[in-house]
């Protein structure tokens, strides 16, 4: 290893410990407020479950996903190495939400799912005692110094799928270049979500493969329903089913300001003759009771997923509080609201579930999360960019008397999402190639 390098991981690991304490009382008040990190706390200090020991016909993967949007992603991919039956997959996360989600949906998939360690020295290296991987798999940007260095140090190789690097990461890489360069160093192969981040990954000096993707553009999504099947959903979600042809607008992945400015807008649209049905699915779920205050300060009637009541009476309003329940709810609507995109939020929530569902969609300003894949789908004729709040209504009232183009729009975000999908196998020929010793004869 280069002197400079040297100095660089070491002094990372005088400093870490240090930042840590000092940075306790924030993360220990916003963990407390989300809920959840008490379970299995140990794990994040390195004191991973004790494994069996690997099976020389197999494989081991360390597949690591920080929240839930990077669980749901990996649900292609899993499901595709769990079928090879070449591997164990051990898969971790960071958040709470995230390991209660893989919990739920890939028990039986793979070998084991725990909670990723702290990145400091000896809670690193317990969990890689522990774990002992063959290869490890990070998805989107996640270069912990202490998670490469160890992996580079016992010689494990390194894949970085689904790369991604928003605005503000791009320039922190571009502003630290010495640590950008070591980390991206450690990396054997990085596979980006899109060219923008091919572009990027490139001009830091990293050499990315040229086949790009979004893994989740791979993820399964429900089965389309009839406009029969569609009214009776909207019904068992309690909705109202005497009124004719309601106008289905949803918030998805909604942050704070944007619950609000939807209601907002939800009666605009009524008091101008327009039955709107909205769905509320808030990008954490954490913020029921901030939303719930919302709601009950407004005169139409609600109800959300969690309440232990059921509500009697017919609502114009549904709060989605539940993780995971966005592409099941998205189906019904006529037009999603991108949430995180209007200011004082930046950056952006994905708009692939909207495209790969045939669901219009309509955002504000900031995208910069998802650049690339918002710009094509506006080029396409997919989606709507607004600037304001009087922006977005107009822009719905708008779309609402054309349904032609909002059908325009439908075929568009359909045509995008098929031809953007396949990424998922070449993630699997590509770990193939790092462990081709392999033998599960």
């Amino acid at each position: 290893m280069h002197p400079v390098f040297s100095f660089m991981i070491w002094l990372y690991r005088m400093l870490s410990l240090p930042f840590l304490l000092l940075s306790a009382p924030y993360y220990l008040k916003r963990m407390w407020r989300r809920g959840g990190y008490g379970r299995d706390w140990p794990q994040r200090l390195g004191c991973f479950p004790h494994l069996p020991p690997k099976e020389s016909s197999k494989k081991r993967l360390w597949i690591q996903a920080v929240s839930v949007g990077e669980v749901l992603a990996l649900a292609p991919l899993i499901r595709e190495l769990a079928q090879s039956k070449r591997y164990e997959i051990i898969l971790t996360t960071t958040t709470s939400t995230g390991y209660e989600e893989a919990l739920k949906r890939y028990q039986s998939a793979v070998f084991q799912i725990g909670l990723f360690p702290i990145d400091i020295w000896p809670f690193s290296k317990r969990a890689w005692q522990r774990i002992q991987p063959d290869a490890v798999l990070l998805t989107e940007s996640e270069l912990w110094p202490e998670h490469l260095n160890r992996a580079n140090n016992l010689g494990v190789p390194v894949l970085l799928i689904n790369a991604r690097l928003s605005d503000r990461t791009f320039k922190r890489f571009q502003s630290f270049k010495l640590f950008s360069h070591w980390a991206l160093q450690r990396v054997d192969a990085i596979i980006c979500s899109t060219e923008q981040d091919f572009e990027r990954f490139t001009a830091l000096k990293a050499s990315p493969l040229p086949r790009v993707g979004n893994l989740k553009v791979d993820v399964p999504l429900p089965v389309p329903l009839s406009p029969e099947e569609r009214l009776q959903a909207l019904s068992d979600l309690g909705f109202n089913s005497q009124v004719a042809k309601p106008f289905v607008l949803i918030g998805a992945s909604t942050w704070e300001q944007e619950e609000a400015m939807l209601l907002t807008i939800q009666k605009r649209l009524i008091a101008s003759g327009i039955a709107c049905f909205l769905i509320l699915v808030p990008r954490h779920a954490e913020r029921r009771n901030a939303v719930i205050t919302l709601l009950e300060k407004q005169s139409l009637s609600w109800d959300y997923a969690t309440a232990s009541t059921a509500n009697t009476e017919a609502i114009q309003i549904y709060l989605s509080d539940t993780t995971g329940q966005l592409t099941q709810v998205l189906r019904l609507a006529d037009l999603a609201f991108i949430g995180k995109s209007m200011p004082p939020n930046q950056g952006g929530q994905t708009p692939i579930e909207s495209a790969g569902l045939g669901i219009p969609s309509v955002w504000g300003p900031d995208m910069s999360n998802f650049a690339s894949i918002s710009d094509q789908l506006l080029k396409l004729g997919a989606s709507k960019r607004v600037s304001s709040e009087d922006g977005l209504f107009d822009c719905i009232a708008h779309l609402i008397k054309n349904p032609e183009k909002r059908s325009e729009m439908r075929s568009a975000g359909l045509a995008w999402h098929r031809q953007n999908q396949g990424i998922c196998t070449f993630i699997c020929e590509t770990i193939e190639g790092f462990v081709s010793d392999a033998d599960p004869s």
